[in-house]
Formats: C-alpha cells, sequence, structure tokens
C-alpha cells in the first residue's frame, strides 16, 4: 500500500462508517425476535439468489484459476449449491442461538446497598478485512446482527463478484425487515485503500477483525489505530502417541490433513513416537498417499517411509523435510512428518514452531493426555480428535467470525459473546460517596 491515503477511498470508508453507526443505534434496540426474523430472511434471500449469487462466484473463481490461485484458496473461493445451502443453514444456526445482549455476567449487591450488575452490549460497528472467502461474508453478518452490531466489510479482490451478490441480498433482506440496510455494508470498492481506510478509522470504527494469510494479519495488526482482535495462521500439529489407538490415529490425521486443505484448521504437522513409528507411519503414510499427499519428512521417518513409498508406487510423495517446513501453513496436500523420543519432545517442538492455533493428542494414557494439554499454549487443544473441529460451527457457535490466537478478552473460535463488551449498571437510592 501507498505512504497516502487516496481521499476517495478515505471518503467512502468514512460515509459508510456513519451511516453504519447511525444504523446500528436502531438494531442496538431492536428485540431477540426482530433479528431472529431479519437472519431467517437472509437464509431465505441467499436461497432465492442462489443463482445470481452462484453465477458472481463461477467469475471469481475462473479468473483466479487462470492467474495461477492455488487449488487451497480455490477451495475456499468456491460456493456450490450444497455450501450455499449450508450457509443459509448457519444463518438458522445462529437465529436459534440465545440473544446475548442484555446478560448479566455477573453482579452483587455491595455492602452499602448499591446493587451492581454487568451486562453484555454491541461492540458497534465491527470491521471486518478479509481474503477469497464468501462464506465470511454471511457469518460476519449473521453474528453481527444477533449481537446487535453494525458490519463494514472489505472482502478482497478475489471474491469481489461474489461478495458484491451476497452483500446485495443480505442488504434486501434487512429492508425487508423495516431495518437499515447500512447495518451491513461492504467498502470494496474502496479497493485496497479501502482496507486501509478502516484501519484508520478509529471512532468510527469501534473493532477490527483481519481474517487472511499471515501478511495481510501483520499488517493489520501493526498499521491500525482501531482495536483488533488478531486471528492467527494455522500452523496445526497432531501428535500420535506409543499409547495411541493406532487405526484411530490414520483416521484422524487423514480427516485433519485431506478434507479441506485450504483451511486454517487442516494439520500441517505429524509428530510420531519413536516406539510405534515404524508401525503408525507405513498406515498412516499409505492413507495419505491415496489422497495425493505429499509427505515431508525427517530423516528417521523419511528412513522408515522409503520401504512402502517404494513397493506403493508413491515414492514422488515422499521428500526429505528442510528446516522450513516445520514452520509452514502448506494450505495444501502436503504434511511434515517427525518422529519424536517422546512426549517431552513433542511437546518442545510444538511450542517451537506453533502459530498458537490447534494441536491434536492421540493417546490412551491418561497421564500423557494431560501432560501434552498442560504443555500446550494455543488456543484449541483436541484430545482424540481431527484439528478440523476448531471452527464456530462444528462448537456450538452457530458460526464464526475467525479464529483468534490472541489471549485477550477473544481466543479460539470467535461467536456472538465475542461481539459484545461489557457495560457496569450500578443502582442506588440517592446514594452519594463518603
Amino acid at each position: 500500500m501507498s505512504n497516502d491515503f487516496v481521499p476517495e477511498a478515505a471518503g467512502l470508508v468514512q460515509v459508510a462508517a456513519r451511516a453504519a453507526r447511525e444504523a446500528q443505534r436502531v438494531l442496538a434496540a431492536a428485540p431477540r425476535g426482530v433479528k431472529d426474523a431479519v437472519l431467517e430472511a437472509m437464509a431465505t434471500g441467499l436461497l432465492a439468489d442462489s443463482a445470481t449469487i452462484l453465477e458472481a462466484n463461477t467469475r471469481d473463481t475462473e479468473r483466479e484459476r487462470a492467474a495461477g490461485m492455488s487449488p487451497g484458496l480455490l477451495d475456499r473461493l468456491a460456493l456450490d449449491e450444497p455450501r450455499l445451502a449450508g450457509i443459509a443453514g448457519s444463518l438458522r444456526e445462529v437465529a436459534a442461538l440465545p440473544d446475548p445482549v442484555g446478560e448479566v455476567v455477573d453482579g452483587s449487591v455491595m455492602p452499602n446497598g448499591l446493587r451492581v450488575r454487568r451486562v453484555r452490549v454491541p461492540m458497534g460497528v465491527v470491521g471486518m478485512i478479509y481474503e477469497a472467502r464468501p462464506n465470511v461474508t454471511v457469518d460476519v453478518a449473521a453474528l453481527a446482527v444477533k449481537s446487535g452490531n453494525a458490519v463494514l466489510l472489505r472482502g478482497g479482490s478475489a471474491a469481489q463478484e461474489s461478495n458484491a451478490a451476497i452483500v446485495a441480498s443480505l442488504r434486501r433482506a434487512l429492508e425487508s425487515q423495516g431495518l437499515p440496510a447500512d447495518l451491513v455494508a461492504s467498502v470494496d470498492a474502496a479497493g485496497r485503500e479501502g482496507a486501509r481506510a478502516l484501519m484508520h478509522a478509529r471512532g468510527l470504527v469501534d473493532v477490527l477483525v483481519p481474517r487472511g494469510g499471515a501478511g495481510l494479519i501483520r499488517s493489520v495488526v501493526e498499521e491500525s489505530t482501531v482495536p483488533v482482535i488478531e486471528t492467527g495462521s494455522g500452523n496445526c500439529h497432531v501428535y500420535v502417541d506409543a499409547s495411541a489407538d493406532l487405526e484411530a490415529a490414520v483416521e484422524i490425521i487423514v480427516n485433519a490433513k485431506t478434507q479441506r486443505v485450504g483451511v486454517c484448521n487442516a494439520a500441517e504437522t505429524l509428530l510420531v513416537h519413536a516406539k510405534v513409528a515404524d508401525t503408525y507411519l507405513s498406515r498412516a503414510a499409505a492413507a495419505l498417499w491415496e489422497a495425493g499427499t505429499t509427505l515431508h519428512a525427517d530423516p528417521t521417518a523419511h528412513r522408515l517411509l522409503r520401504g512402502p513409498a517404494g513397493a506403493s508406487g508413491h515414492g514422488h510423495l515422499l521428500v526429505e523435510a528442510a528446516e522450513e517446513d516445520w514452520g509452514t501453513e502448506y494450505g495444501s496436500l502436503d504434511l511434515a512428518v517427525a518422529v519424536v523420543e517422546d512426549l517431552d519432545r513433542a511437546v518442545e517442538h510444538i511450542r517451537t514452531y506453533t502459530t498458537g492455533h490447534t494441536e491434536a493428542v492421540v493417546a490412551q494414557d491418561v497421564a500423557v493426555i494431560n501432560a501434552f494439554v498442560a504443555g500446550m499454549d494455543s488456543a484449541a487443544v483436541m484430545v482424540n480428535a481431527s484439528t478440523r473441529f476448531t471452527d464456530g460451527g462444528q462448537l456450538g457457535l452457530g458460526a464464526e467470525l475467525g479464529i483468534s490466537t490472541q489471549k485477550l478478552h477473544a481466543r479460539g473460535p470467535m461467536g456472538l459473546a465475542e461481539l459484545t463488551t461489557t457495560t457496569w449498571i450500578v443502582e442506588g437510592d440517592g446514594h452519594i460517596r463518603a
């Protein structure tokens, strides 16, 4: 980005932000029934507009495929009828969740008789900067409306036509229920400078959430004057212990790596205890190779796998790992593999290379499980389960704003509660402070 604002971009964002603030005041007073009716109208509208949305998405994906976008990113970008139906379903799931606004977090009566309670209230105007994820457009809108917020979206050029069609549908649904369309607005027309203008809209935008690659997140965190909830990249690990159910461990790593390779909760590194490495790696490698996965193996794993690789005809999917493999979020059918002497070496490796997203342990030994969980410093830890479960929908949030890897009020999948703050309400009977 350039060092100077483009005046038109800054002006567009400021106009949109002011309109969003006015619209949010209307929504803040709306009861749950009104918000749920809007979410239902949004779901119905998306399905009614599916032909237009999918045509726009086809244009986006064809353009980006021709430009050389990676298969993982293309998978995140692409929509089809089942995915769109799932997105509409997530709107209805959010509608069914309790309304966080007005929830009493805690309260007490002070010795002097003051009645004190802390209550959830909306953040206000939420800014979102993200890349190649049209589903995020809907997820953010759903969570924002249910939690009483307005949202400004910068969805990036890769999904520009998809996002435009989706935002238009969502805005029509808002108006159909008597609410301001400006509760959901895009600033994509302002281009890259629109993202920078969002970062500097302090006083108009209350919180900013970046979701995308490491470079995008870093630039927002470092440049923004608006408070940022930091999401992170996902260099996720799976550790298979000597006590593991090896059959289950094969299924877990195949699911964690291959179900969807372009998502941040896909596994990128497999660590295997030396005592079961020979037996387990041959089974796991066969299944991973069958799915087309290239294994970047450390010297021990490479030696153990050379025989099965040649015998199975998958030798081209086995390479020697380089140092950079351990810190890489591939977003593709690639997996780093290492054999470790024990649990302590596994924990040490993870803490050296993790991005703080999700780690998994496959083990039957309770002492190992407890030690692994205690040794992690990540937003989510899976025990005998795939890393793919770090997801708002899978964990009962209906949808998610992203996966926060910071340690402030929001960590892990961000749902409705993470889009609220709190207000202290103090009631007295003519109390004055002595």
